[in-house]
Order: structure tokens, then C-alpha cells, then sequence
């Protein structure tokens, strides 16, 4: 029978693969996961299908991307400066026209006429501003560390060794899973690993300036209390 804690931390699996869940959450949950091999095997199941997904990739945007949002505002700022336009004939058919058909000929009603005209396109050749402050398309960052609340350790082993970690960074900057990549990988390293890990802030990953979730490759020393 699965016990109430197998319940609550299964509860949590969803979030806690988002990145959705406190920093002491993620512990409780990896420290469970370390002991409880029916739930180490349902999450494995649930991380093996995220992994599966991500290999997708995202969609590369197109080369002429760009361009095509570029003309699709060009066209939005015409069709605007168009109804502008239709707006100032229809006040000058409504109003401006019938006065100078009652001005009286001669002087009065040339300067009236030239007045007018000269206003008008006053009005409409003065440009509307132009931003630069586009956001080059594809800026596309990592995660970078920042620091960690504890003092980096090395990681006490059977032997001395390199251990790579791969981690998964959520849009908080904060690690919600991890995978040892080379190295021992026994229930006291991976301890050890978490402990560091989840201690550790980084800036998160981020796509056109919004920041996403993201993986970074992490290295730690491993040393041998028998050496």
C-alpha cells in the first residue's frame, strides 16, 4: 500500500519538475526520492518523458522574421496616418470648404485658401517617431551562476574524483532537478549535491529578454577522507 508520504510528495511530482515549489520542498522531495525506490522510479518515469520533450528543441524562428514584423508594423503605422488623413478631408469637406465658399473674392479669401492648405500640410508631413529600441531577435541566454547562501565545498567521496552535474534551472533562478552525469553517484553524494545545489542562485535562462527555464553543466570536486 503506498504510504501518506509517497502520496504528498507524488502530489508535488508535476510542480516540482516546473520548477513550482519552494527551495525546501525540492529537498524534502529529493531526500525522498532517495529513499523510497517505487517513487525514485515514477519520478524517473515522469523526468525520462520531460527529457524526451525537450530534445525537440524549440521552433527556430524564421530568417525573414524580422523583416516580416517590420512590414507588419510599417503597414500598421500607414493604415493609422490613412485614417488620420480621411479624418482631416472629411473636416475640411464638413467645414473648412463651405467658409471659403462665403469668403469674398479677391485678397481675404486667397490668404484664407493658402492658410489653409499651408496648415493642412503642415500637419499632415510631419512624421509620427520612430522607436530604435528594438531587442535584437534570438537573443537567446544560459543560466549563469550568481552565488550560493553556503560556502562552495568539495564533495566528500570514496575517492578522489570529478563529478559533473547537469542542472535544471527554473525562470526563478533557483534548481529544481539535476542529473549526475560522470561520477559516483551514491545516496551520499547525491546528499551532498543537493545540498550545494539547492543553495545555489543563478540568473535564470532567458528567450527575447524573458527569463525561462534552462540547464547549466556544473562541476565539483570530489575528495577522499581515506587518501
Amino acid at each position: 500500500m503506498t504510504s501518506p508520504s509517497c502520496i504528498k510528495n507524488r502530489s508535488f511530482f508535476s510542480a516540482y519538475l516546473d520548477g513550482a515549489v519552494t527551495g525546501q520542498r525540492m529537498q524534502e522531495i529529493a531526500r525522498h526520492l532517495e529513499s523510497c525506490e517505487d517513487c525514485a522510479q515514477e519520478f524517473s518515469a515522469l523526468r525520462t518523458m520531460q527529457q524526451l520533450l525537450g530534445t525537440l528543441g524549440p521552433i527556430k524562428a524564421p530568417a525573414d522574421l524580422g523583416l516580416k514584423l517590420r512590414l507588419a508594423i510599417s503597414h500598421q503605422q500607414a493604415q493609422r496616418k490613412a485614417s488620420w488623413v480621411d479624418a482631416v478631408s472629411l473636416k475640411w469637406d464638413n467645414a473648412v470648404r463651405p467658409m471659403l465658399l462665403q469668403v469674398s473674392a479677391g485678397f481675404a479669401g486667397a490668404v484664407v485658401l493658402v492658410g489653409g492648405i499651408a496648415l493642412l500640410l503642415g500637419m499632415v508631413a510631419v512624421p509620427e517617431p520612430v522607436m530604435a529600441n528594438d531587442e535584437p531577435l534570438g537573443a537567446i541566454t544560459a543560466p549563469h551562476y550568481l552565488y550560493s547562501s553556503a560556502d562552495p565545498r568539495a564533495i566528500v567521496t570514496t575517492h578522489d574524483t570529478v563529478i559533473v552535474v547537469e542542472a535544471l534551472v527554473n525562470s526563478q533562478g533557483r534548481v529544481y532537478d539535476y542529473n549526475i552525469v560522470s561520477g559516483p553517484a551514491d545516496s551520499a553524494v547525491r546528499s551532498q549535491v543537493v545540498d550545494q545545489l539547492f543553495e545555489s542562485v543563478f540568473e535564470p535562462a532567458s528567450v527575447f529578454g524573458s527569463p525561462v527555464r534552462g540547464r547549466v553543466v556544473m562541476t565539483f570536486s570530489g575528495i577522499s577522507v581515506h587518501s
